[in-house]
């Protein structure tokens, strides 16, 4: 068995000016035997370790890398439970039920989300408006229907016209979606937070400790590093992020690459509320601000994944981005502290695969492609307690392999 080794982000991303929290790891130098065995020390790896050991389970979590070292630390961390794919679009992809249970899901896990920060009692995180602008995907009118299958879905969405937007936040667009309850984070502390309160309930983590080989038996998976230890577990976890295992099918996933930046501090808040900001446009373009006043704009992203053409266009991007920001906010300082490239994936409809892989007993994947990557961990997390402790989650076939 093996992963796509991809080169995940390149650059200095903002959360690299800050010390890396420290999460307990050790090298793995024997065999052993835990119920669940999860491949990935990202964010989410994290979620689900803190779900299941949590919930009693023997839990382990290896990755090639220390913790916090792949994709996780490339997040603009703009969190959402509104999915890339509108509301009105993904019910023509897969019906209105599924849709709207799809959404609702996402808003539930995204407060659910919400309620561990707190209980963890993370300082950086904070709830957020967003702002969805009108763009070449969904106008003005759009919007408006947009709206309304949102509401009668009971997902509070409010309209602005020019006129309103304008005059609320100073953009100029024919109109806008206002939600309510994102969250804004520090993809690196939350994330080392999660491994902490795993860690206090049991779970281990293993680093650098490479997979190289899985069985997957009657009773149980083994797992087997490059240094020929083997772990013997109940069910094991692929969370590898966008570097998709061999064994996992990759029909309808895809991998592209986009680019980000952030400002120097501004003199005062950015605009209005703090809103999260993005387009109803492909590719579109997505922003936040933070607690020191810097703006983290990212966006144009591209249908490729080679690294070396990803990072050839880091300059160009940049000064794209550095553009189209201060053409939508003219006052605003765009003069950049920090730049990167990053891969991320995607998939036909905007959900996550997560669930058993085909043909493999015991093996899950939690593939979190999308916009939604941190809301779609806290997805996977909970899908699999459900399932692990004898439960049924009633959402799971949206999200299963084939669907």
């Amino acid at each position: 068995m093996a992963t796509d080794d991809r080169d995940l982000r390149t650059g200095r991303t903002i959360w690299q000016r800050m010390r890396t929290p420290r999460v307990p790891h050790r090298r793995l130098t024997r065999n052993i035997d835990t119920d669940v065995l999860i491949i990935g020390a990202g964010i989410t790896g994290a979620m689900i370790a803190d779900a299941l050991a949590g919930a009693g389970l023997s839990t382990v979590v290896v990755d090639k890398r220390r913790p916090l070292k792949g994709a996780t630390s490339a997040s603009t961390a703009l969190v959402l439970y509104e999915i890339d794919t509108p509301l009105t679009k993904l019910s023509r992809k897969i019906g209105q039920d599924k849709a709207v249970r799809a959404w609702r899901r996402s808003r539930l896990a995204l407060t659910a989300l919400a309620a561990r920060i707190e209980e963890l009692g993370l300082a950086d995180a904070a709830q957020r408006k967003t702002l969805y602008l009108a763009g070449d995907e969904l106008n003005a009118k759009a919007l408006k229907r947009e709206r309304d299958a949102r509401n009668a879905a009971g997902l509070e969405s409010v309209f602005l016209g020019r006129t309103q937007l304008r005059q609320r936040f100073g953009i100029a667009r024919a109109g806008a979606l206002l939600g309510f309850g994102n969250l804004a984070v520090n993809p690196k502390t939350l994330t080392s937070a999660l491994f902490d309160a795993a860690c206090a309930n049991g779970a281990r983590v293993y680093a650098p400790a490479e997979i190289v080989d899985v069985s997957a038996a009657r009773t149980r998976a083994v797992a087997t590093t490059g240094d020929g230890h083997r772990i013997r577990c109940r069910t094991l976890v692929f969370a590898t992020g966008y570097e998709l295992p061999d064994c996992v099918p990759a029909k309808g996933h895809t991998i592209a690459s986009t680019w980000v930046i952030a400002t120097v501090p501004q003199r005062r808040v950015p605009w209005p509320e703090q809103c999260m900001i993005w387009e109803a446009s492909d590719p579109y373009l997505y922003m936040r601000t933070t607690d020191d006043n810097r703006v983290i704009c990212g966006g144009e992203d591209e249908e490729f994944s080679d690294d070396a053409d990803r990072d050839a266009l880091i300059e160009r991007k940049t000064r794209l981005l550095q553009t189209r920001l201060g053409k939508l906010f003219p006052g605003l300082d765009t003069r950049i502290d920090f730049a990167w490239a990053a891969s991320f994936g995607g998939s036909k409809t905007g959900l996550p695969t997560i669930g058993e892989i085909p043909g493999m007993r015991h093996c899950w994947a939690a593939l979190g492609y999308g916009g939604n990557g941190i809301t779609y961990s806290r997805i996977a997390a909970e899908l699999l307690r459900t399932a692990l402790t004898g439960g049924r989650d009633p959402d799971a076939d949206l999200f299963a392999f084939g669907t």
